[in-house]
């Protein structure tokens, strides 16, 4: 796929077709009666919000979640013309935009619905909206104590339905929160009761995030909302001893080495000098750096691999480069390619040595490194 930055060796590369594996891996496991939300929020966790949803609308996903509703339009603009969730909620002026692409927008508090509602009325439509339950979060959504005041007052709303209920787990990839779990799926189905009880008719009753689909199968309602199982992303969120499908990363990121020179002990590479050579060494020089979302943290503690041999980062990562000591790899040279992300590295991997989940490591690989779909 062209790109404006084509020519720079970094880019990252999406596997679309295990994208696609990883979804029918995750609908195997989780149930083929359900409904399934792909979360493609956050420019599909780094891996291209257009091009994986595209896919993902030909495999035969149900639903897409994004979190503002920018997202959704652009998911409109690409062509997809499934449902889509805004479950960041909207700002004010953004309700025309809702109305416009189909979007249908998650609610927490009365006076943006009744903006809603009223904007739907001024343009004679029917509106759908789902509502969030807060049930031990402390985030977004209706506290699960007010849920039954909350659903009585929504009857009072003209054009508007309550077509979906949902609620957002804590801790569900954890184990030892397993009963604060339950508690909350407990709470969610009596909120789901209150608003039955109200006169509303959801259809979409919808509990579980990935590690909540995979590992706590009594919180799948009728739809579950995937985001971190489509893309291979769970090593680090779910303990290993979890059953779950088998799910493969989606992304890599490679790049080229620009230049190798050779150093001798004693000397310091670097901004701050952190880095000290305790023999002669052969240092490269890649086009990678924090600006492109390789991590600062991993200062003189990443890895990645050459003609594969793991290279250790040397020294501070810089905005726009990383030095690697490449002196035990055999007749390495400029040109060569080097494997940041992949088989040998991985996004938890790097996740662990930054101190941080893989989530954040491929979502936050910025828009200058080209995504190469395959």
């Amino acid at each position: 796929m062209p790109h404006q930055n084509a020519h720079r060796p970094t880019a990252a590369y999406i596997d679309l077709d295990q994208l696609a594996g990883n979804f029918h891996a995750t609908k195997h496991f989780v149930g083929n009666d359900l409904k399934f939300m792909a979360v493609v929020k956050a420019d599909a966790y780094g891996h291209g919000l257009a091009a994986c949803a595209l896919r993902l609308e030909s495999e035969g996903v149900d639903w897409f979640g994004v979190v503002i509703p920018a997202e959704g339009l652009e998911l409109r603009r690409a062509g997809i013309t499934l449902p889509i969730l805004c479950l960041g909620s909207f700002w004010p002026g953004q309700e025309n935009l809702l109305i416009d692409n189909k979007i249908t927008p998650v609610v927490y508090d009365f006076e943006t619905t009744r903006r809603f509602a009223v904007c739907a009325k001024w343009r004679n439509a029917a509106a759908d909206i789902h509502v969030k339950i807060d049930t031990g979060m402390g985030r977004v959504g209706v506290g699960h104590r007010d849920a039954s005041a909350f659903a009585t007052a929504l009857k009072e709303i003209e054009n508007l339905k309550v077509s979906g209920l949902l609620t957002h787990f804590a801790a569900a990839e954890n184990p030892n929160e397993n009963d604060f779990t339950t508690l909350q799926i407990d709470r969610f189905f009596k909120a789901c009761d209150a608003f039955r009880n109200a006169g509303h008719t959801p259809e979409l009753i919808d509990l579980a995030n990935s590690p909540g689909a995979i590992a706590h199968p009594e919180s799948r309602g009728n739809m579950v909302r995937i985001g971190g199982a489509l893309y291979g992303l769970l090593d680090d969120i779910l303990p290993p001893e979890t059953l779950r499908p088998d799910l493969k990363p989606v992304l890599s990121l490679r790049s080229q080495i620009a230049h190798v020179r050779s150093v001798p002990a004693g000397e310091t590479l670097g901004y701050g000098r952190t880095f000290l050579t305790d023999r002669r060494s052969l240092i490269a020089l890649v086009p990678i750096g924090y600006a492109d979302g390789y991590p600062r943290a991993l200062a003189n503690c990443g890895r990645a691999s050459v003609n594969g041999h793991i290279v250790p980062v040397t020294g501070r990562i810089s905005m726009d480069w990383t030095l690697f000591d490449v002196t035990d790899v055999p007749n390495v040279k400029s040109g060569d390619k080097i494997e940041l992300i992949g088989d040998e590295t991985t996004a938890a991997d790097l996740a662990q040595m930054a101190g941080t989940i893989a989530y954040e490591i491929t979502c936050g690989i910025s828009a200058r490194v080209p995504r190469v779909y395959q």
